[in-house]
């Protein structure tokens, strides 16, 4: 997956591709669906839901120019793939999951393989985890109108933000670098990801494709 896609697409933080490497997704993606792990593919998960794209994942990793000491917020668990890599590459990792049997499902994964330093809770992401804050890193796994408010202020002096801004069926990364109570943006790529429910974000139940490029 690695050398065939990532490297190839552009990925070159090396410290990603190694996280990369070590975390098993055929232990995130549905038990019909192992064959397919391993494919620079979105795959299906419960409540219509998905599992990201490897380059997508890789991209938005990268994206967060992480170091190793810092605290990150994650909104969207999903399947816990996305929360594997912060946790290889972080000091420690909080995700909101919406709903609850996908933040059982990755808690169980975790558990599994030893990932002590992710937290996990259902709620609202858009509101974020106000009760930790602040983060040095922020990345969003679902597709909001605009950046909710709370994560930005969430978001510590100097933090990057990364997350997928756009229509309900058409987006495109969004990294947000705050400086001095301000912010500096840049966007990447198109993508299409699920919307994110809640508060700041889309109204109604989640529809949508697959975390992918457009």
């Amino acid at each position: 997956m690695v050398e065939n896609h990532l490297i190839p697409r552009g990925i070159r933080d090396e410290r990603v591709l190694d996280a990369m490497r070590r975390v098993p997704r055929h232990l995130f993606v549905d038990a019909d669906l192992v064959s397919d792990a391993y494919k620079d593919t979105p795959l299906p998960l419960s409540d219509g839901q998905t599992i990201s794209q490897p380059y997508i994942v890789a991209l938005m990793t990268e994206l967060l120019e992480l170091k190793g000491a810092e605290k990150v917020l994650e909104i969207g668990t999903g399947s816990g793939y996305q929360g594997a890599v912060l946790a290889e590459l972080s000091k420690e990792v909080y995700s909101v999951e919406r709903i609850e049997p996908l933040a059982e499902r990755a808690r169980a994964g975790y558990h599994k393989l030893s990932y002590h330093n992710v937290h996990v809770k259902v709620g609202d992401g858009s509101l974020g985890w106000p009760e930790k804050a602040p983060f040095d890193r922020i990345i969003v796994t679902a597709a909001t109108p605009a950046i909710p408010e709370p994560l930005l202020q969430q978001l510590a002096d100097g933090g990057i933000l990364v997350i997928p801004v756009g229509s309900r069926f058409s987006q495109q990364i969004l990294k947000v670098r705050k400086i001095s109570g301000g912010i500096k943006s840049e966007y990447h790529i198109p993508c299409i990801f699920v919307p994110l429910i809640g508060k700041y974000g889309w109204e109604g139940k989640a529809d949508g494709d697959a975390s992918r490029p457009e």
